[in-house]
């Protein structure tokens, strides 16, 4: 870029906001819909599962998921998305971001779909194949967070970037919402046409409750399929990686209204064809990219790594911590789709006043205060908030302190959203070169989601009463949840340390931060 940017991006920073900007915040965004609602409702119907396919015949017992499935059917769909957002990141890299932005989606449809069809004549047959299909699910999951971040911030001006991919990521609030809501209005809707049952025992429709609710995350997908076939290569990975600036000023002149003479397209095109650390960028494990983004890389992936194990502990197991507060009631004092119907009740109420609210605070402000101060704050406020319910546990658990307890737990999600769950996705997408932007930010989320399966394994486990009597059956004792939340609160201390290691983009040019424009050391 010799020094400067090209015509056909810097006419992109200084574009004002249009239309195809929100039209690009719903395509991208109900991808991130459907992700939450999937990754999310699976933990609203194991317990309705583990009735259906483990309750003893006879048994006065409700039946439970043993440990080693419980935590496959939750843990599965991390390990796919894992994966997916390593391959997914390095493809968008490699042949473009559109040419694969459409597989991503038409795999959570169908496996969304597969996943309810998940049949079998045994418990075991049906567990292994919703969680074959629930690993493929991730796996396409996984390719939305590096393509949908890049593809936004390759889109947006630089005035009010952080806005619209923290807008793309907001979305996933609403799935969440959405998935309670969901089992709320089909539990009901049972319960209605279904006689009463015993606590132990499931009605016959009980088998196809959990079903529907997995089936309709395929729903929003299928309905922005079309249009996000119908979206252009990004005018950055088209100029800068595909070297066709000409093309790039095309297909921007056509969505966002940009105008971007011949001429100038052909200025920039030869100006990267004429310089060299342009037509030769450092690779993801050259020294150039140690010395200019090897930090970088280590604060986005470590800040995404300890935020997930704190955040998918708490949100995938929020059942069984308000059961051992008492704010759902004993199993064996419900029924099957009774218990579900308060499970999604009490996960709609915290989606409701804590996640919602706080991914759109970071919408409203991350382009005000910036990326920094905003993550820094929120893991601050976890660690705070987390020792807030740790400290006194027993005074919380006290019958008629459960709402306190609640409401500090909230709070929590709060801070997470307007925080770290949000800028650990924004930042990866604005601070690392074109040509390895999707790799990176795919790195930085499968990070991510191994946190998530640390949490979903080890909170499972973790948060057992340390009494062998209470634990849950088939589990080992663990260390309860007072010293589960403890160790949370470590997590985002430690996060809270590893931010600084992070830059601030507000305000630059995605080719300032990435320094796109400097030359490269010998």
């Amino acid at each position: 870029m010799a020094g400067e940017q090209m015509h056909v991006l810097s006419a992109l920073d200084s574009a004002k906001t249009q239309w195809y900007h929100f039209t690009a915040i719903v395509i991208a965004g109900m991808g991130f819909f459907t992700d939450a609602y999937d990754l999310f409702c699976i933990s609203l119907v194991t317990k309705l599962i583990g009735r259906v396919y483990y309750t003893d015949e006879g048994s006065s017992k409700p039946g439970n998921l043993p440990p080693d499935v419980s935590a496959a059917v939750n843990g599965v769909a991390f390990v796919g998305t894992l994966t997916g957002q390593l391959f997914f990141g390095w493809l968008g890299d490699k042949v473009g971001r559109k040419s694969v932005y459409g597989m991503t989606l038409l795999m959570m449809i169908i496996c969304s779909v597969a996943s309810g069809l998940s049949f079998g004549s045994t418990p075991t047959s049906v567990m292994s194949t919703l969680c074959f299909f629930r690993f493929w699910l991730g796996f396409g999951i996984g390719g939305d967070y590096p393509l949908s971040a890049t593809i936004m911030s390759e889109y947006a001006n630089k005035r009010t970037r952080g806005a619209f991919i923290a807008a793309v990521f907001a979305m996933q609030g609403f799935g969440i919402l959405a998935g309670g809501a969901v089992a709320i209005g089909i539990t009901a809707a049972v319960r209605s046409q279904s006689p009463a049952a015993p606590a132990a025992s499931p009605p016959p429709q009980a088998d196809y409750v959990w079903r529907l609710i997995l089936m309709f995350g395929a729903l929003p997908a299928a309905l922005t399929f079309y249009w996000r076939m119908k979206m252009p290569e990004t005018a950055r990975y088209t100029a800068i990686v595909a070297m066709n600036a000409e093309r790039a000023a095309a297909d921007m002149s056509k969505v966002l209204q940009v105008k971007i003479t011949a001429e100038q397209a052909d200025m920039a095109s030869s100006v990267g064809a004429s310089d060299k650390p342009f037509t030769k960028p450092f690779g993801l494990f050259s020294a150039e990219f140690a010395r200019r983004h090897g930090f970088h890389l280590l604060g986005t992936a470590s800040t995404w790594l300890l935020l997930d194990i704190a955040y998918y502990s708490q949100n995938l197991f929020q059942k069984d911590i308000f059961s051992a507060i008492g704010w759902i009631p004993e199993a064996k004092t419900m029924s099957a789709l009774d218990e579900l119907y308060h499970i999604a009740r009490a996960q709609t109420l915290i989606a409701l006043f804590g996640t919602v609210p706080g991914y759109w605070f970071t919408v409203a402000f991350i382009d005000v205060v910036g990326r920094f101060k905003i993550q820094a704050v929120g893991f601050f406020m976890m660690t705070a908030f987390m020792l807030a319910l740790a400290v006194p546990y027993d005074h919380w658990t006290a019958k008629g302190n459960q709402i306190g307890f609640v409401v500090l737990y909230a709070l929590t999600f709060f801070f997470a959203n307007f925080g770290p769950n949000a800028t650990t996705f924004i930042v990866p997408a604005e601070i690392y070169p074109a040509r390895l932007r999707a790799t990176c930010h795919g790195i930085s989320a499968a990070s991510g989601k191994m946190g998530a399966i640390i949490g979903s394994f080890g909170f499972l486990y973790l948060a057992q009463s340390p009494d062998p009597a209470k634990a849950a059956h088939g589990y080992p004792p663990g260390i309860g949840v007072r010293n589960s939340l403890f160790a949370l609160a470590g997590c985002s201390l430690l996060g809270f340390l590893l931010t600084f290691l992070v830059p601030e983009p507000k305000g630059k040019s995605l080719e300032e931060m990435s320094r796109e424009n400097e030359t490269a050391q010998p």
